[in-house]
């Protein structure tokens, strides 16, 4: 056991090492800012001096990112045996990013550098060399003081773990602002989903604060910093449920030095056009079904014509022609080719531009490549080309599609029943397409007739969270963004809130287009406490879906059940008591409730801006340290009520308050802990 002193002796060791890696890194700082001002007049033209501008630009930015915050989280230190290979007898300090002096090795490496991973990996049981491993506990108020440390001497077979003093105190840390990364915390299991390689999809279903939604946006910052000459070419996506839940993590990536990842919602993806119109519930079902996709094939193939008269082109002294015969026998070889339909309208084109020039080669000329351009915009070939393979946009297909029943008919034959297709036909078609409202559904529907008529742009990597509440159709405008990359699926079936969420993986991992993609579960649980997770347990057998049941690892928090006649002053005097803690609280309830709760709650002295009033609808990926849950059976009476209600009860980190007026739903009858 080490003495008094020479812990003593070993902190300001410490101290002084911190104090030379600050100095290390406002240096680097410094001279980015040099660089950014002096990069540009190196640069040799415009282009390359734009692109450098930005990568240089970026690389300040990160640098001067949280000045004051730990530079550092954790220190291997390697034994001098071969186990330790080109690591012995050395020590790593590991952070966020990677710090170092003008000269020499790096004074602290980037925790996605290969030989950090030990630091999530080694354990007694197989150290891989590792002697220590040394956790720093640091004040979290800039700027970031060294408060002390805790080491696992993993030679003499102590491995701490979950018990582990430090790693408790980061995890139960309050959940004040936006979500905080994990480079600190992250679990073995975790590690190994993180770094994954590029070329491989995986699916993680994990239970409330199991850290999927961080083992996602983790692995996007391994694989920038793992493959970044790829994925600078073709991009890296987040794709989340909603604003509020981009907003909620849009400070992870930043914060692991890496700005440069768009952040989206689907809606977002799909573009800028807006969704004023509402379906049905019916309408939205037939248009989320995969079954749509079929449809909208059949009814481009529709729109393809055989020529119905011969193709003469005057050229010159010569009148090229070309039979109708010949140009279906081009047309169907051009649709053999189960292409995109605008590509393949080109590929018609080209053919018909082969036909000609072979006529005159046949008289002993030899067209070059401005001919061929030009009789391939030539009146009579462009006539051919429309009439046969006519262009369409998707707003023209699908108000056909919606406006025009005989349309919808023959496209749906065999594929929809009568009543979907009524379901889907508009009441009073628009007048044109131009002026027609579009819904949510219809802007997926617009999207997969884009995509089948020319390929949207994709991406190397996607990250999809919440993907259990994807449909099928949303599902296919992912699929084509990652055709040639991959996918990182994040999800809990149990957590399926919209009408079409999914009840297994393997359906929605095929729609994703990544069948084979592996599905690993995530059951131990970091945030939500034991107590509380336990609580919202009860409802899994009422989800009726088939997932592992999460487990916390947390034995702290409270939970306090409490009927109240009085639901407002009840919330009031909850929100009234948690404001005496420290962290974040919201105030949850069934949609039409929340605005009403709203108000009730402007009379609290809340000067920080801690407590938000949120609909039931609209917490998914969220987390607060205190959660006043109100009126449990409304958020469980609307549709896929159970679900919310669950993803409603492991919102708290900490503590929760479930306040009442109505009998709560059966499940969480009885047994339950005692109100206040």
């Amino acid at each position: 056991m080490s003495s008094v002193s020479d812990v003593a002796r070993e902190l300001a060791a410490e101290q002084a090492y911190l104090a030379r890696v600050r100095a290390a890194r406002a240096w680097m700082s410094d001279h980015a800012r040099i660089r950014v001002a002096t990069g540009e007049q190196v640069a040799g033209d415009r282009y390359t001096a734009e692109t450098l501008g930005r990568m240089l630009k970026s690389h300040a930015q990160e640098l001067a990112g949280e000045p004051d915050g730990a530079p550092y989280f954790g220190r291997l230190r390697f034994d001098g045996t071969g186990a330790a290979g080109e690591h012995r007898d050395q020590q790593y300090y590991i952070g966020r990013r990677r710090i170092a002096e003008e000269q020499g090795p790096p004074l602290v490496i980037d925790w996605r550098a290969p030989v950090s991973s030990l630091f999530y990996r080694a354990g007694a049981a197989d150290r891989h060399g590792v002697a220590v491993r040394r956790r720093y506990g640091w004040t979290h108020r800039p700027p970031a003081r060294l408060t002390g440390f805790e080491d696992e001497r993993l030679d003499l077979g102590e491995a701490l773990g979950a018990t582990s003093r430090l790693l408790a105190e980061e995890i139960e840390r309050p959940r004040v602002g936006p979500m905080r990364d994990i480079v600190a915390t992250i679990q073995p299991e975790q590690d190994e989903l993180v770094r994954a390689d590029l070329d491989q999809s995986l699916c993680v279903q994990g239970g409330p604060g199991t850290g999927k939604t961080a083992v996602g946006l983790h692995r996007a910052a391994y694989l920038l910093y793992a493959y970044r000459r790829q994925l600078r070419r073709t991009g890296v996506l987040v794709v989340g449920p909603n604003p509020a839940f981009l907003r909620y993590i849009s400070a992870v990536l930043p914060a692991l030095g890496e700005g440069d990842v768009r952040q989206r919602t689907l809606d977002e993806v799909l573009g800028d056009r807006p969704a004023r119109a509402i379906d049905t519930p019916a309408a939205a079902l037939v248009k989320h079904d995969a079954r749509m996709a079929e449809v909208i094939r059949r009814a481009l193939g529709a729109l393809i014509r055989e020529p119905a008269e011969d193709l003469v082109v005057p050229d010159g002294s010569y009148r090229l022609r070309a039979g109708a015969g010949e140009l279906a026998r081009e047309l169907a070889l051009a649709r053999a080719g189960d292409l995109p339909y605008g590509v393949g309208r080109e590929r018609f084109r080209a053919r018909i531009v082969a036909l000609l020039q072979r006529r005159l080669e046949q008289h002993g000329e030899s067209p070059n490549r401005r001919w061929l351009d030009r009789t391939g915009r030539s009146g009579p070939v462009l006539a051919v080309l429309d009439a046969c393979w006519p262009k369409v946009r998707p707003e023209q297909l699908l108000a056909r599609l919606l406006g025009e029943p005989d349309t919808l008919a023959a496209a749906a034959e065999g594929v929809l029943t009568g009543a979907e297709q009524a379901a889907l036909r508009w009441p009073r078609p628009p007048r044109s397409f131009r002026s027609a409202s579009w819904s949510p559904a219809d802007l997926v529907l617009l999207d997969e007739i884009a995509g089948a008529i020319e390929h949207p742009a994709g991406f190397g990597h996607i990250v999809v969270d919440e993907a259990q509440d994807l449909s099928p159709m949303q599902c296919r405008a992912v699929a084509r963004r990652s055709r040639h990359g991959s996918l990182t699926v994040l999800g809990d079936l149990a957590q399926g809130t919209t009408a079409w969420a999914a009840t297994g993986w393997a359906a929605q991992l095929a729609h994703l287009g990544k069948p084979d993609a592996p599905v690993t579960a995530l059951t131990a649980g970091f945030r939500v406490p034991a107590v509380v997770l336990s609580y919202a347990n009860r409802l899994l057998p009422e989800l009726r879906v088939t997932v592992p049941v999460t487990r916390s690892v947390r034995r702290d928090g409270a939970l306090r059940v409490h009927r109240a006649p009085d639901l407002a002053a009840a919330v009031t005097e909850r929100v009234r008591a948690a404001l005496s803690a420290d962290g974040s609280i919201a105030v949850i309830a069934a949609d039409e409730r929340a605005g009403a709760l709203g108000a009730a709650l402007r009379a609290v002295d809340d000067p920080d801006s801690r407590v938000t009033v949120l609909p039931a609808t609209l917490v998914k990926g969220l987390e607060f340290d205190h959660v006043v849950v109100v009126e449990p059976a409304e958020i469980a009476a609307g549709p896929r009520g159970p679900h919310h209600l669950y993803v409603v009860l492991t919102r708290a980190v900490a503590r929760m308050d479930v306040l009442h007026r109505a009998p709560l739903p059966a499940p969480l009858r009885g047994g339950a802990p005692p109100g206040p």
